[in-house]
């Protein structure tokens, strides 16, 4: 299995960071770069439309990487930078965390980077992901 840094990541997302603003909409704020479980690397960034209809990066980097017909994540990173230009790396949504576990099941083996160094599977990220168990 290939696999890419915290850094090389965090490094592969910010190349894709650049925010645009239509109206009183950002685009491209926040990026996201993931490596799959063959090594290919995909990066998308974030869309905020009117009426909830625009998607976090994770959702555009993992759309490219379904385009591909790649499903297994073996890691993802989110990054954000702030008005004074320090790089922020961003944990994903709970609507993200779903959406990774959705796509593969195996994903929930996914190394989800919250730092330089720090990073958490997304299994510990998402508790009670099990179907329930009928009541009766």
């Amino acid at each position: 299995m290939i696999t890419s840094s915290n850094d090389e990541l965090i490094e592969a997302a910010q190349t894709v960071l650049h925010p645009h603003t239509v109206g009183n909409r950002l685009f491209g704020d926040v990026a996201s770069t993931l490596v799959t479980d063959a090594g290919n690397l995909y990066s998308g960034v974030c869309i905020d439309t009117g009426s909830g209809t625009g998607f976090c990066a994770e959702h555009a980097a993992i759309g490219a990487m379904v385009t591909a017909r790649e499903y297994r994540i073996v890691k993802i990173v989110a990054v954000w930078r702030n008005e004074e230009g320090a790089l922020h790396v961003l944990p994903p949504c709970g609507r993200c965390r779903e959406f990774i576990r959705q796509i593969d099941p195996a994903n929930l083996d996914t190394e989800v980077v919250l730092g330089r160094h720090v990073s958490a599977g997304l299994r510990e990220l998402l508790p009670a992901n099990e179907w329930p168990s009928p009541l009766d």
